[in-house]
């Protein structure tokens, strides 16, 4: 049985998709994906649920009006650089710093605090995400996700087709279909791969956490240990909203 004392809403605003969840502590007590979040959906989700605070991510910017929907006051925070966070933020530019990123950063360090951790999101974009021992957040770096790839060959070139995630896929292709997946998913998978032994480089007990829509691909493909977490951001994300609320 959860704590209904403690009861947290987290909405998280992605490119595509609208992520929305109940936390009791660190607990995903329910969680919905809608393409358009409404007053009537989100109504529908708390229902029955002692809600004492709230947070919003957006990547978009653009944020619902949740103060329509509680018909009494608590407290709303909506997610942004100058949000406090319990990790120490080095990015030379936080005001450009992805919303989304910076709360993958914050969920890694309450998993393995005081350790060197990277978070990789697989989603429309690969990100990577380094938060270092002194439990502060470096940077990392972004790259096409692997839909995106597909997208971009069949939309930069006249004749080359449009292709799916597929787990069966050559080493060298004998078609046109084929090559595509053996570049794309091929490539993707050393590509992620040559980034971890790059920063194991200089951080040799470094921990890998996958998460994101594409996160399933890399399972059992890579030759690096990783552990994956489907609902990473949103921890993330109830982790700067109690961090905010309960101290």
């Amino acid at each position: 049985m959860y704590n209904s004392k403690g009861i947290y809403l987290i909405i998280d605003i992605g490119n595509t998709l609208t992520k929305i969840a109940i936390f009791s502590k660190d607990e995903v007590i329910a969680i919905e994906k809608h393409e358009n979040l409404s007053d009537r959906l989100l109504e529908k989700f708390i229902n029955n649920h002692n809600i004492i605070g709230a947070i919003v991510s957006s990547v978009t910017n653009k944020f619902p009006e949740l103060e329509k929907i509680f018909t009494k006051k608590i407290p709303i925070i909506k997610f942004s650089s100058s949000t406090p966070i319990p990790i120490k933020n080095c990015y030379k530019t936080p005001k450009t710093l992805g919303v989304d990123r910076l709360a993958l950063a914050v969920a890694i360090n309450a998993l393995y605090p005081n350790q060197n951790v990277l978070a990789i999101d697989c989603g429309t974009a690969i990100t990577f995400d380094f938060v270092n021992s002194n439990n502060e957040y470096i940077g990392g770096a972004i790259s096409p996700g692997i839909n995106t790839r597909f997208r971009a060959l069949h939309h930069f070139t006249s004749k080359l087709p449009l292709i799916k995630i597929n787990e069966s896929y050559p080493i060298i292709g004998d078609d046109t279909s084929s090559c595509i997946l053996s570049g794309v998913l091929n490539g993707v998978i050393n590509e992620v791969d040559g980034y971890i032994d790059m920063v194991k480089l200089s951080f040799p007990d470094l921990k890998v956490v996958f998460t994101g829509g594409e996160s399933f691909f890399f399972d059992k493909k890579l030759k690096n240990s990783i552990f994956v977490h489907p609902n990473l951001l949103l921890f993330g994300l109830n982790r700067i909203l109690t961090y905010n609320v309960e101290q």
